[in-house]
């Protein structure tokens, strides 16, 4: 019998209206002028890459996508009709059985007309970059959408029939105080979206924010206020019915991100668009992070990208930083000898200071293990 083996497609969309002042992705605000040239290249490359061998699938293995993920940038830059050219050339090109297609959006790009054309296109999660309700804030962060219309955002991709929404909230700014943070997250808990995510500020380099930084015109806020608001988060999202199933990540029951869950579950993945990386056992590719190098060389017929292979010690450490983000962690029994006993070796000391437990043959953070997640990960790594 034929064994279909699931994969995950994600598509880039390198297009902003504006940058955001912490934003290190690769993006531009040329939509207008470029978007019709990036669709037409990101229409060949999906069909070029179906000649590619896709080398997880053994003998008797059909590759079908399960999940599709629009990011970027934002995708919510794009016209709604090329929204759905991209989507009808995955479904031709590729056999299809979709769970999940999410679609990323600007709360200010949202309408009823816009949400209801890629519904019919088959976009059936929304996540919405809400990142905070204080509006002093989002004009910070050089967000262009208000907490009013960050509320109306949600009600309209409801209306429009969409009901499983994601959004995103933001802790950490310059001066913020608990208390602040925990009524952000009170107001987001308001709307009931079926998934939250929550990150820390990031001061990344290259990005206006760090600048700031540099300059001394804004202060990081201390370790220990960091922390405290992220033990808030999960009091108050657990208390609100939602599951942390992941690091950063909250969902109501049956609502967790099936295409994100991929990517900590050593799933397989192609990367579509400039500056996507792709994943298959055995190699890793990523595609030029240049728009124009991108669409020129496509126009030839090349595709733009790089390739590594991935060994068994790099396959290793890419399990160790990936599935230990989630809830339920590493099943160890999955590993050869080799890093079964190096990593049960190495997680001794972890598993003692109460950072790290063995449940059912899964190795996983604990709750206190959480707050120091990269140094109990860089214990584990074997290169």
């Amino acid at each position: 019998m034929e064994k279909k083996l699931k994969f995950g497609i994600y598509i880039h969309i390198p297009f902003c209206s504006s940058r955001c002042i912490y934003c290190g992705f690769y993006s531009t605000t040329l939509a207008k002028t470029m978007e019709t040239g990036y669709v037409e290249a990101l229409l060949h490359e999906i069909k070029l890459r179906k000649k590619e061998p896709l080398c997880f699938c053994g003998e008797g293995e059909t590759p079908v996508v399960d999940t599709i993920y629009i990011g970027g940038g934002t995708p919510s830059c794009l016209k709604s009709e090329n929204v759905g050219r991209i989507l009808s050339c995955v479904k031709e090109t590729y056999e299809c059985q979709l769970r999940e297609v999410t679609m990323e959006m600007n709360p200010d790009d949202i309408t009823d007309e816009y949400v209801k054309d890629v519904k019919g296109y088959g976009v059936n999660r929304i996540s919405m970059g809400i990142q905070s309700f204080d509006d002093s804030r989002l004009r910070f962060l050089r967000r262009r959408h208000t907490a009013e219309i960050a509320r109306n955002a949600v009600s309209t991709v409801r209306r429009a029939g969409i009901s499983n929404v994601s959004i995103d909230l933001m802790f950490g700014f310059p001066g913020q105080t608990v208390s602040e943070w925990q009524e952000d997250v009170r107001k987001g808990v308001e709307l009931a979206p079926s998934h939250i995510s929550a990150y820390s500020l990031m001061y990344e380099e290259g990005t206006p924010l760090f600048s700031l930084l540099e300059k001394g015109k804004v202060s990081q806020i201390a370790d220990e206020t960091s922390i405290e608001m992220y033990e808030s988060l999960i009091d108050q999202l657990s208390s609100a019915g939602y599951e942390h199933y992941e690091i950063s990540n909250f969902a109501k029951p049956e609502h967790r991100s099936l295409h994100n869950s991929s990517y900590w579950h050593d799933v397989p993945y192609l990367g579509f668009g400039a500056s996507a990386h792709s994943y298959t056992i055995g190699k890793r590719s990523s595609n030029v992070a240049d728009i124009r190098q991108y669409v020129e060389s496509l126009r030839t017929g090349v595709l733009p990208s790089s390739m590594e292979i991935i060994d068994d010690d790099t396959h290793y450490d890419d399990l160790v930083t990936t599935a230990l983000r989630t809830k339920e962690g590493l099943y160890v029994d999955s590993l050869k000898p080799k890093y079964r006993e190096y990593i049960m070796k190495a997680a001794k000391r972890n598993i003692d200071a109460g950072l790290m437990a063995m449940d059912n043959g899964h190795l996983h953070l604990t709750r206190k293990g959480l707050f120091v997640s990269d140094m109990v990960m860089c214990d584990l790594i074997y290169t």
